[in-house]
């Protein structure tokens, strides 16, 4: 849509082309439907949050920036606000205010749509031989390559119908939530015209637990814990991967959240990520008191036993951890849940400090890329110029968005890539 508008800008005439029926399905459902426009850190602190070929990004951030966005929602009368960790969300909560923002725009600028058309192919054709003033009086290397390159000239439609053109950006997105659309059309499309496409994988996606952490993930089913700091550890190596500090869910297949979300950008990039998982070397660490050291944890539960001191130890940790936490802390620790609070040792308490300032769920698996928010990998940023976009290998061919080789954390970054590529493609 954005780079549509801005094609339109430059005076072109612009047809969109949607595989669905209406357009920006993946737009209404991010941020659970709030839409998490963007961050309100500093531009040039965005490619420190994309661990994907960051930099690649540098001259489309310089060329559209969040503010741009922001100010660009605030003229189609959409107000926004800042929450927790940078997000900037629009102020009525709905990204469908977002979406309608760009439909009108697409709208003024006269951007003809077209849903339900689903692309097939792109077609090409040799380019223009240079004419006769200009033709050089010895064919060398760079000329001959000239001769071989291939220049964009439409598409073909599943209907049968081509749609001519001479200038196409293909921004059909990743394999994540296929049902919004994206389902690697555009990977395909790329690569039938020479294109690497470098291994596709889900990033900012849930995580699995073994058969032992499972267990105990699914008597927490559904319990959200926030304000906990989390760090995935390769203990083979003894090695921390990733650290972070937020909030985090239990599911019945292992754990998810915003912190779990953006470990897995890091995981996925992990040497032998796969063996390492398999050997059951991948650790998530949950420490459920951050702001308590371990002496100081000891001494508040000291306080609790002594104000419970004749309950048992399940109702003795109340005021301490959330209730669907304490039979799996009292597992792990060995604690008979029916013991007396006045009857634990030294020992015991030690244990139970160490479980709640590390409270371990090994991890051997990430959910499938249907799942996931984001796709890492995509169309090679060596073969796209990034101060254009536009295809190093096609002439015409323009890329923006998720189908490209780059991927953010979550809290609005992903979003600020497919407008400021979408940007710089539909201007050039």
């Amino acid at each position: 849509m954005m780079a549509a508008i801005q094609a339109a800008k430059q005076g072109n005439e612009v047809t969109l082309l949607e595989k669905k029926e209406s357009l920006g399905r993946k737009l209404l459902i991010t941020g659970k439907g709030r839409c998490n426009i963007t961050s309100s850190l500093p531009i040039e602190d965005f490619i420190a949050n994309i661990p994907g070929n960051g930099r690649f990004l540098y001259s489309a951030f310089q060329n559209y920036t969040n503010q741009d966005i922001i100010q660009f929602l605030k003229e189609q009368g959409v107000e926004v606000k800042e929450e927790r960790g940078n997000r900037i969300f629009p102020v009525s909560d709905k990204s469908m205010d977002v979406l309608e923002a760009f439909k009108r725009e697409l709208k003024k600028q006269k951007v003809k749509i077209k849903t339900n058309a689903e692309v097939k192919e792109i077609l090409t054709r040799k380019s223009n031989e240079p004419n006769a003033q200009e033709a050089p009086k010895k064919e060398n290397s760079k000329d001959r390559e000239k001769l071989e390159r291939k220049q964009v000239e439409g598409v073909l439609l599943a209907n049968g119908q081509i749609q001519k053109a001479d200038k196409i950006v293909l921004a059909t997105g990743g394999k994540s939530y296929p049902n919004t659309g994206s389902t690697g059309d555009g990977y395909y499309m790329a690569q039938k015209l020479g294109h690497t496409i470098t291994s596709i994988k889900p990033s900012l996606v849930p995580l699995v637990a073994n058969e032992t952490s499972l267990t105990l993930c699914k008597e927490m089913q559904g319990l959200s814990l926030k304000n906990v700091a989390i760090k995935l550890e390769d203990i083979q190596k003894k090695k921390i991967i990733y650290e972070d500090f937020g909030e985090m869910l239990f599911t019945h297949f292992g754990v998810s959240g915003p912190t779990i979300l953006s470990s897995s950008a890091h995981l996925l990039r992990y040497p032998n990520i796969k063996e390492e998982m398999k050997e059951s070397n991948i650790v998530l660490k949950i420490d459920l008191k951050p702001a308590l050291s371990l002496e100081k944890l000891d001494a508040r539960i000291q306080r609790d036993f002594e104000k419970f001191k004749n309950k048992e130890i399940r109702n003795g940790l109340q005021e301490l951890l959330p209730q669907k936490m304490i039979l799996p802390i009292l597992k792990l620790t060995q604690i008979k849940e029916t013991k007396q609070v006045n009857s634990i040792t030294k020992e015991e308490r030690t244990k139970l400090v160490k479980i709640i300032k590390e409270f371990p769920i090994t991890i051997v698996d990430f959910r499938p890329i249907e799942e996931a928010i984001i796709t890492a990998g995509g169309i090679s940023i060596k073969e796209v110029n990034p101060k254009t976009m536009e295809s190093k290998l096609i002439d015409g061919l323009y890329f923006a968005g998720e189908i490209l080789d780059v991927d953010a954390y979550t809290g609005g970054f992903n979003l600020q890539i497919a407008y400021s590529t979408g940007y710089v493609a539909g201007n050039n």
